[in-house]
């Protein structure tokens, strides 16, 4: 099970935190994922990276302003939002699945409730 928080609203340029606890799971084989659905768009991949470690994959368009890391003993991954643009308002959700990281959402078995960012200009 995966529950997802730190949504918020919060002006361009700011800042804001993810994160999604994972329980009842083994994570070590484990990819997580960051998704993303804006108002009247299809869902799409934010970032991942495999729970055991390994260099996180990101979206282009988040690249270099989004990072992604975790935490073992909280079993929670966490993705740090960073210099947030209006067009980065969507609802963020979490997801993991066994094996490596994947942009197709279809691929994903586990998924964390939705939690809404809102970016101001």
């Amino acid at each position: 099970q995966l529950q997802a928080s730190g949504g918020g609203l919060v002006q361009a340029g700011g800042s804001l935190r993810l994160s999604c606890v994972a329980s009842g799971e083994t994570l070590s084989t484990y990819a997580m994922t960051w998704f993303r659905q804006a108002p009247g768009k299809e869902r799409e991949f934010v970032g991942g990276s495999r729970w055991s470690g390994g260099t996180p994959i990101y979206a282009d368009s988040v690249k270099g302003r989004f990072t992604i890391s975790r935490d073992y003993a909280k079993n929670t991954a966490y993705l740090q939002m960073n210099s947030l643009k209006p067009e980065d308002t969507a609802v963020y959700y979490c997801a993991a699945k066994g094996g490596i990281v994947t942009t197709l959402s279809t691929r994903y078995a586990h998924w964390g409730q939705e939690t809404l960012v809102t970016v101001s200009s």
